[in-house]
């Protein structure tokens, strides 16, 4: 899970864009991967790049409203990918003034590209984004572990807008900055020689185009909110902790394409029981005569069947039996085995013919 931006960077919800550029600048030269111990150099660069994530989205007004309205879902739509990648880094001008003219080639090192190199042809065009995938989380009974179980499942989800078709806008022009292009050049002559430095461009941030009506549907971020319903088979035997996937369930990005919904199962087990894969520990209390004599005992399991336990006679307390068969289903069709942990049982007020008869039987077995 993504940590908040604003710790990220060490500052409040209410900084000010200088305290925000501040405090990146002290952190990047912090992180900065080439003055680290080689050990630690890939610790350094993640967290470079979270960083820059954060300073990415907190120092630009649009990004950081979005993401203290919706927080991280508000503001993926607004990457490339629908997660933060250095192409949608649009402040490589502040890495330079903070690194000098060599941090091109240091990026380049670390990262695998040449920020001031460009990202590719003028034609360059931002691949379809996905949608983000939903992590929701469902309870089952032991007994619906049991028997399998169909769940109704109600969550929310982000969808393309219908009305713009997830551009935000319903009329636009071309960029007057870039022409469309999506990134501008800047050139810079030295001693050395001329230097063309492409970076996207800050005012359409990439995008080639200008918003000249926004979408009055989705407010220009491409996506509205909506109820979904699912309805979840789950197999007899599901695992605590396991996660189903269910396909283009989860949220669309603006360009349509939807991720998964992803389902993780708990299961509530009832007091004093213990499971292991389709194997059941269960506790049951039994009188001290047929711990000595041997006897046997019902058990009712938690989804109300109901089994014979055959205690050997001479079972000290706490002894643990085994019942096969009788735990939970298996892929293949079969159950796993039942465990009880056979406890004496204590009555509290033993009536008067009892405790004639405990007398009795603490006189027998009172050691010699």
């Amino acid at each position: 899970m993504k940590k908040d931006y604003y710790e990220v960077l060490g500052v409040s919800r209410s900084a000010s864009p200088e305290e925000i550029k501040r405090a990146y600048r002290k952190l990047a030269i912090q992180y900065h991967p080439d003055r680290v111990p080689p050990e630690k150099r890939k610790e350094a660069e993640e967290r470079f790049k979270e960083i820059s994530e954060a300073y990415e989205v907190l120092s630009d007004p649009e990004k950081r409203r979005l993401y203290d309205m919706y927080g991280h879902q508000g503001v993926s739509q607004t990457f490339q990918g629908g997660d933060f990648s250095w192409q949608d880094f649009s402040h490589f001008d502040d890495l330079r003034d903070i690194f000098g003219g060599g941090w091109s080639r240091i990026f380049e090192e670390f990262f695998g590209f040449n920020p001031f190199r460009g990202y590719g042809s003028s034609t360059r065009r931002p691949s379809r984004r996905r949608g983000e995938d939903i992590p929701i989380e469902i309870r089952l009974t032991l007994p619906e572990v049991f028997q399998g179980a169909r769940k109704r499942v109600e969550y929310q989800r982000w969808v393309r807008c219908k009305r713009c078709e997830g551009r935000g806008a319903l009329r636009e022009t071309v960029c007057p900055t870039c022409h469309g292009q999506g990134q501008v050049q800047r050139v810079s002559r030295s001693f050395l020689g001329t230097f063309v430095q492409v970076t996207p461009c800050p005012t359409c941030r990439g995008t080639g185009r200008q918003v000249q009506e926004v979408c009055p549907v989705c407010q220009g971020r491409g996506r509205v909110m909506e109820e979904a319903t699912v309805r979840l088979d789950l197999p007899a035997g599901v695992e605590d902790n396991s996660i189903l996937r269910v396909e283009g369930a989860g949220h669309e990005s603006p360009d349509g394409i939807p991720g998964d919904l992803r389902v993780r199962v708990r299961v509530e087990l009832p007091p004093g029981v213990e499971r292991q894969g389709a194997d059941l520990l269960v506790e049951t209390e039994v009188p001290y005569p047929d711990l000595v004599m041997g006897g046997e005992h019902t058990l009712t399991l938690p989804w109300g069947e109901n089994v014979t336990l055959r205690i050997p006679a001479g079972t000290p307390s706490h002894e643990v039996l085994r019942v096969e068969g009788h735990g939970l289903p298996r892929k293949g069709g079969n159950r796993g085995d039942l465990f009880v942990r056979v406890k004496v049982w204590v009555p509290r007020k033993p009536s008067r013919k009892a405790r004639k008869v405990l007398e009795t039987l603490r006189e027998v077995m009172r050691p010699s």
